[in-house]
């Protein structure tokens, strides 16, 4: 018997959906790449329409021209006021329907200092397209390998191993922002249906000897069973003198011996893992609730976004799970609701290429479904959405329920951070519901990246009250990060942070998504949205008054402008400290209409 809905959710007639996931108007992968990178193009202002540009009313539809450039557009409203209406690019009166066009034609207008960089981002493209390409071939037979293995009915896929799974649906997805996500540089089709997620193939570890001396390790308690010693995995010493790391495959052919001296490359693999939707994380195959981030000598998401491991990353990772489990101590509504991964375990070498995180999920997962924000909307062996399956089962068949009860949880929490000072770069790969019969909760990993207000942290305050101050434990948590980045003394950096990362990618993608679907009018789900949002704001008081402004009452929110800040631009020309909190604007699709132009 499949469990009834959580008692806290309240019973909703089932939205009107469809029986498959409903895709836009089919196109090529080429056409429909071609239409993202223009709009993501457009929204960064690559092109100059944005700014330069004046609507004109064409037989066909609205054009953005600039009496050079002119670009077939239509209203967007998520990302940006307009986004790319058809696959073409008109220059001078000539029409470039290619997008390798399109690109050579921008990189000529380009200044030259930019120009590395738009090549860069034509390789992007291309491997993108071959990579979607190669999705559309595979995507059957991965599914189909998928529902031999852990069932028909996703919303019966319990346990971490399971969990797994939906890692490898989520990677069939395109990024809400990032046009060419699906693309790895340097990584051709037999490195992706070895080690990628989309296969869900399985692959053994390499293994290094690191002379002691040369490893930073932190974190208490034994190492796990299967955690090899360097004479089991036939490497020679005296008791002491190595300790092991594992080495992704694609990272093994690197110079060890110029990063730590002394290292021993063990001649064979060892323990068998299974790659996660982030590709450099992987789960072990006897004991999926350990997960070891490795460094890959790849990039995604832009070209400067590489896989490798900062050492200091590890460093506030582990800092950032104390701090958020110290406000969730704080905050008794959300005790056994709001879970975290523990991130405490690590080593490195004081270099990018030789570090592993050791992850371990919390106890009591296994009859639980566990799935990444970012698998909601992919499609589930069978046709029908992942989202589909889990309200049938936990919902009484409504999305939309489902979504309402994600949005309170999430939305609650997220606000309480902030009313500490606190925002988190817990973006919808990093952030998981957690389905079984007592309700949803949510599962965070990965706090390497937040913004902390200082002026606000030591203030003590919390939402329920009953809180014991935050000078004595909050403060000096904080003080341990080791990126001054991180630190901050106005709400500023917090309120870009929660719009582009709790707002655009972990509710409203879903709230667009939902109604691209046909799954639920869009009216009714960004209404659900901004009505959560105000009563989470609200309830935080004068604290709550920054996110207001910023967020609800905003004629604009910040949007992440990642081509440019990942590939195009270098830091120097794009002015970003931070890649990934480098900014754009866009239109506030949470005004009421009233408000909207």
């Amino acid at each position: 018997m499949k469990p009834a809905a959580p008692a806290h959710t309240p019973p909703a007639a089932p939205a009107a959906r469809t029986a498959v996931a409903t895709t836009p108007a089919a196109r090529t992968p080429a056409e429909q790449l071609t239409l993202r990178v223009l709009s993501a193009l457009l929204r960064e202002d690559v092109l100059g329409l944005r700014t330069r540009g004046v609507l004109q009313h064409r037989a066909d539809g609205p054009w953005l021209s600039d009496g050079t450039l002119a670009l077939p557009v239509a209203p967007d409203g998520f990302q940006g006021d307009h986004a790319a209406r058809r696959p073409e690019l008109e220059t001078d009166g000539v029409l470039l329907t290619e997008l390798p066009a399109v690109l050579a034609l921008l990189a000529d207008r380009a200044d030259p200092l930019d120009r590395p960089g738009h090549r860069a981002f034509a390789e992007e493209c291309r491997q993108t397209l071959a990579t979607t390409e190669l999705h559309d071939r595979v995507r059957p037979e991965v599914h189909a390998a998928l529902a031999a293995r852990y069932g028909a009915d996703v919303a019966d896929w319990t346990g971490p191993h399971a969990a797994l799974g939906f890692e490898a649906l989520a990677a069939f997805l395109d990024h809400p922002v990032y046009p060419t996500a699906r693309g790895r540089a340097g990584l051709g089709e037999p490195q992706l249906r070895a080690y990628a997620p989309e296969f869900h193939p399985s692959f053994e570890l390499r293994w290094l000897a690191v002379p002691a001396a040369h490893l930073t390790v932190h974190g208490d308690g034994p190492l796990p069973a299967w955690w090899p010693s360097a004479e089991q995995l036939g490497v020679p010493g005296a008791p002491g003198e190595f300790r092991t790391v594992p080495v992704h495959p694609l990272t093994a052919d690197e110079d060890f011996e110029r990063i730590a001296p002394g290292s021993v490359l063990a001649p064979e693999p060892y323990l068998t893992v299974l790659p996660t939707l982030s590709m450099r994380t992987v789960a072990v195959a006897q004991d999926p609730s350990w997960h070891l981030k490795l460094p890959l000598a790849t990039a995604t998401l832009g070209l400067r976004n590489r896989r490798t491991i900062k050492p200091v990353t590890l460093v506030n990772g582990a800092v950032g799970q104390r701090l958020v489990e110290a406000v969730a101590a704080r905050e008794p509504q959300f005790t056994g609701r709001v879970l975290h991964a523990d991130e405490q375990h690590f080593a490195h070498a004081d270099d990018e290429l030789l570090a592993v995180l050791c992850r371990r999920y919390p106890d009591g997962l296994d009859d639980a479904v566990t799935v990444p924000l970012a698998a909601l909307l992919a499609e589930a062996p069978g046709g029908r959405l992942v989202i589909d399956h889990l309200a049938d089962r936990f919902y009484g068949g409504s999305v939309l329920a489902l979504y309402e009860d994600l949005l309170r949880l999430l939305v609650d929490w997220q606000t309480t951070l902030f009313g500490h000072g606190i925002a988190l770069e817990s973006h919808q790969q990093n952030t998981s519901l957690v389905l079984d019969g007592t309700g949803l909760r949510l599962l965070y990993k990965d706090n390497d990246g937040p913004r902390i207000n200082t002026a606000r942290l030591t203030t003590g305050s919390t939402t329920t009250g009953t809180g014991t101050g935050g000078i004595d434990e909050l403060a000096p948590l904080a003080a341990e990060f080791r990126n001054p980045r991180i630190l901050v003394d106005q709400d500023r950096a917090l309120t870009d942070l929660f719009t582009t990362i709790t707002g655009h990618l972990c509710t409203a993608s879903l709230a667009f998504g939902l109604a691209e679907h046909g799954r639920a009018p869009l009216e009714r789900t960004l209404g659900l949205l901004r009505d959560t949002l105000a009563t989470a704001i609200d309830r935080l008081g004068p604290a709550g008054r920054p996110l207001r402004t910023a967020l609800l009452d905003a004629e604009r929110l910040p949007v992440k402008a990642m081509v440019s800040a990942g590939t195009l631009l270098s830091k120097e020309r794009s002015g970003a400290a931070d890649i990934n909190k480098h900014y754009t604007d866009g239109p506030n699709y949470l005004l009421p209409k009233s408000r909207t132009r």
